[in-house]
């Protein structure tokens, strides 16, 4: 008879959903690997929140930072400050594995868009170009009929 087959040990060594450890979920992306020098640096700045993520050229994430996971809750996320403090956060990590510079791709309106990016230049790391990729829309969806009264 056949040997039943249990869990594997290694599929609970990656979970990435432990916010409190990050050294542990960062540690396990990179896989030691250094850095290039060179990366991406994606801000999602939508009403609520304030996202942001790094990358390497090719897209694959190194690291990622929000408002939330930088100890802000509820309508203190929305602020510019949360904003700052989560760039700085994830500027100074990969900055200790090796990134000099970055190229920035901000998305959304966001009241942390415009700290992020302050922070960003406030940083050791230089930037090799800036765009702005925030959805617009060609004319939209159509609008409610006129009220009549």
């Amino acid at each position: 008879m056949k040997k039943a087959i249990g869990f594997r040990k290694s599929f609970h060594k990656g979970k990435l959903g432990f916010r409190k450890n990050r050294r542990t979920r960062f540690r396990f992306r990179n896989k030691g690997r250094r850095l290039e020098n060179k990366g991406v640096i994606h801000i999602l700045a939508s009403l609520n929140n304030t996202i942001i993520t790094i990358t390497d050229v090719e897209g694959r994430t190194i690291f990622w930072a929000c408002a939330g996971t930088s100890g802000f809750k509820g309508p203190k996320k929305a602020t510019p400050y949360a904003a700052e403090a989560a760039t700085v956060e994830a500027i100074d990590t990969v900055f200790d594995l090796g990134m000099r510079r970055a190229e920035v791709i901000i998305k959304g309106c966001g009241p942390g868009r415009d700290a992020a990016l302050r922070a960003i230049r406030k940083s050791r790391i230089r930037l090799n170009f800036l765009r702005d990729v925030t959805p617009m829309p060609h004319n939209g969806c159509r609008p409610p009929k006129k009220r009549r009264l």
